[in-house]
């Protein structure tokens, strides 16, 4: 692939409002025990402390310190989609910063989960808008690509596939195929009493 390129796959649908819901509401750990501990990713840190936040995986593959792939992710975005950054773990260059933070807000974002670094991580803290990174930086991108939008991703140490539910608080990030959010959800709540009987 050429530099100053992004090549955009179809882009995924935002994943259901009653589905959303209902996982909003949820805690995280319950939803990693009913998928066996396998969908968990892991080394990214939350940013923020606004309330779990769920959506549909809008996936980016970029060079490390390189944010074209982002800012063309952005463009093509619904809201209801989160940004899921396979950016190598590169902490060199930070992704993004509080301008591309402030159009990802006006676009209907739901959040930010990204391998790589961010900048500018005060606006991220005093904000509502959920940002998991593996680490902070104040250098900038560079924007030349390449980069791959909407096909599998590793972030977490965990494949990620466009259109998957993504959901974390404070206890961590989870992530499964969008099929799966009903069972998940009937076993949380059968989950629920049992954990208060035996707390």
């Amino acid at each position: 692939m050429p530099a100053t390129s992004a090549e955009l796959n179809t882009v995924p649908a935002v994943a259901p409002e009653a589905d959303v819901e209902a996982l909003r509401t949820s805690a995280t750990p319950p939803f990693s025990d009913n998928l066996d501990r396998l969908g968990d990713l892991i080394g990214l840190q939350r940013c923020e402390h606004t309330g779990k936040r769920v959506g549909a995986a809008l996936t980016v593959k970029s060079r490390p310190g390189d944010n074209l792939g982002f800012s063309h992710a952005l463009a093509v975005m619904k809201p209801g989609h989160v940004i899921v950054i396979d950016g190598g773990a590169g902490l060199n260059n930070a992704l993004y910063g509080d301008m591309m933070r402030a159009y990802a807000v006006s676009r209907g974002c739901t959040g930010f989960m990204v391998d790589g670094a961010i900048r500018a991580i005060a606006t991220f803290a005093a904000g509502d808008l959920p940002c998991y990174a593996r680490g902070v930086g104040h250098r900038g991108p560079y924007k030349s690509g390449p980069a791959q939008i909407n096909l599998p991703v590793s972030v977490g140490n965990q494949v990620v596939n466009t259109g998957d539910v993504v959901s974390g608080d404070d206890d961590g990030l989870i992530a499964f195929s969008p099929d799966q959010p009903k069972a998940l959800i009937d076993d949380a709540r059968q989950a629920a009493p049992r954990a208060r009987h035996h707390g």
